[in-house]
């Protein structure tokens, strides 16, 4: 559904008079990034553009035309950011299931309660966040949600996660050789 200039800006002014500044330190945003690891390459796969009788070992790198990994591997991270604190990180190479049962039910969501009892829970839209089941229990199992009808397409600057906690993440992560999830 995409939506006008004048319906984002009602879901603007809706959160803005739903959420005063006062309650900014009681609201908790929620993210999960996928990080890949892409190893082992199958350099047999590799083609060359040079002339028939050229070596591979001998063939400028530029050269090359690099294929696709023999296979790809990655891990989905979660963390929940407050003004109050931060929950663990927490990894999972499973999907919207474990999403929902594990790391909210028994993981993120625990924690959230250890600083305070009062809360506002805010996910972005990506499909494990925004899917009936996820929204449910969020409506049930927290005291206040924001739920994706809320909010307005592609702003990631409500969601400090977003444009804060993800990319000094992914520099320290990227930083170094990963071998495998």
């Amino acid at each position: 559904m995409k939506l006008t200039k004048s319906a984002r800006r009602d879901r603007c002014r809706k959160l803005l008079r739903r959420y005063p500044v006062s309650l900014v330190n009681f609201r908790w945003f929620s993210d999960k990034k996928i990080f890949t690891v892409a190893v082992p390459r199958n350099t047999q796969d590799d083609h060359i553009y040079v002339s028939a009788d050229a070596k591979k070992k001998n063939t400028a790198v530029d050269r090359l035309l690099r294929t696709c990994c023999t296979f790809k591997q990655s891990v989905t991270a979660s963390v929940v950011v407050s003004v109050l604190g931060r929950t663990a990180f927490t990894s999972s190479i499973q999907g919207l299931k474990y999403y929902r049962d594990v790391v909210l039910t028994r993981e993120l969501l625990p924690e959230i309660r250890q600083y305070s009892e009062y809360f506002t829970f805010q996910q972005d839209g990506v499909p494990a966040h925004r899917a009936r089941e996820t929204v449910d229990l969020l409506q049930c199992e927290t005291p206040d949600f924001i739920s994706p009808s809320l909010l307005p397409p592609n702003s990631p600057d409500l969601n400090l996660v977003d444009y804060a906690v993800w990319g000094i993440v992914q520099d320290r992560e990227y930083k170094m050789k990963v071998k495998s999830i």
